[in-house]
């Protein structure tokens, strides 16, 4: 198995950096399709027309029906086809973001992403979660490269809700922790190959970035004040964090998240929150020693990351085998730790990682 490491080509970041977009993606083409949340729209829109004053660029701005469905991707793919358009580009959260992507694959296009929170690391991500018209899930669709361009206007991601910046500290939490524990295994990354120097020193700073910033970047986010530390944890949340691995290492923490979601009371709880509590519940299962759980319980709940069952939705314990059970199905990334994880082991785990969290908040 050969080590390789992927990230999109372009990755901008600055206050209204999107006064620039026509600098930036002038080499991609000259007529851009946006596939715009609503909220993502009235954000990037005045910017990026402000851009293209005195160009001959095309700018469409379509409103996407709110989940990357099959057939709002076909809607997307169909305007790609009518008006010529050069180039996707994807603006807002995550669903916005997936359509895009699918819709440039899918027509043989650049794409270009523009997120409006700093949630996830899904901007930078070779992959999207793909959904039937019902809203049910229909595939996760794997791309042979990384987005062309990625643009973070972080004085938007200063204006939104501070809950998407926490979110995104604890989906990004897990990056050094799963990649350190999968490359101990030598397990294969999505894209089956394994991890190079550069990722996992990389991983070293997202966890690194968070840790020395990331209580001073969510108070600086509550006063709207674009300050180092939150330019830091933004570029932590959505590039780092998927360059060091966290996409392409998973192991116990996002299999923690994805056994939650055969529970209905976990539906509203953002990812990352439960990603980082699937994090100490990793650690449980290494036995990290008392130094390494406590710098990571402190830093979670110094900006609000849940350490309870009871804060990811989970009030009654008889619901973790089911949690259990999905997190440990065959071809999940918890079994990338070293030793396996039966579903028993992990409803034990679970339980140690409430008990001490509970202990740390007393």
């Amino acid at each position: 198995m050969y080590k390789a490491m992927r990230a999109p080509s372009m990755y901008a970041q600055d206050p209204d950096v999107l006064l620039h977009f026509h600098e930036i993606c002038k080499g991609y083409g000259s007529r851009f399709l946006f596939v715009c949340s609503r909220s993502g729209r009235a954000a990037v829109e005045p910017k990026v027309t402000a851009s293209l004053e005195g160009t001959d660029t095309y700018a469409r701005f379509e409103t996407f029906g709110g989940i990357s469905s099959e057939g709002e991707i076909a809607r997307m793919e169909k305007i790609v086809e009518e008006d010529s358009i050069d180039v996707v580009c994807g603006v807002g959260g995550g669903s916005a973001i997936d359509t895009a992507k699918a819709c440039a694959f899918h027509c043989g296009k650049p794409v270009a992403i523009v997120p409006t929170v700093a949630a996830t690391d899904a901007p930078c991500t070779g992959l999207s979660v793909i959904y039937h018209d019902d809203g049910t899930f229909a595939e996760y669709l794997f791309y042979p490269k990384n987005p062309d361009v990625v643009i973070v206007d972080s004085s938007i991601i200063a204006d939104s809700p501070t809950s998407f910046l926490v979110a995104g500290m604890g989906d990004a939490l897990g990056t050094y922790y799963e990649a350190r524990a999968a490359a101990r295994t030598k397990s294969p990354s999505l894209e089956n190959t394994g991890v190079t120097l550069s990722a996992l020193a990389l991983c070293r700073l997202c966890r690194d970035t968070l840790f020395s910033d990331g209580l001073k970047a969510l108070i600086a986010a509550e006063k709207g004040l674009l300050v180092p530390s939150l330019e830091a944890v933004i570029e932590a949340n959505i590039y780092l964090s998927v360059v060091a691995a966290s996409k392409k290492k998973k192991c116990v923490a996002h299999s923690v998240y994805n056994g939650t979601t055969a529970l209905e009371e976990c539906e509203r709880v953002p990812h990352g929150n439960i990603v980082a509590f699937g994090t100490v519940v990793q650690l449980v299962l290494e036995n990290a020693p008392d130094e390494e759980l406590g710098e990571v319980m402190a830093f979670m709940e110094s900006v609000g990351l849940p350490l309870t069952l009871e804060a990811i939705g989970i009030t009654d314990e008889s619901r973790l085998p089911a949690v259990a059970e999905k997190a440990c199905a065959p071809g999940e990334s918890i079994h990338n730790l070293a030793g396996d994880v039966t579903p028993g082991q992990l409803v034990a785990a679970m339980l140690q990682a409430d008990a001490l969290g509970r202990s740390f908040l007393d």
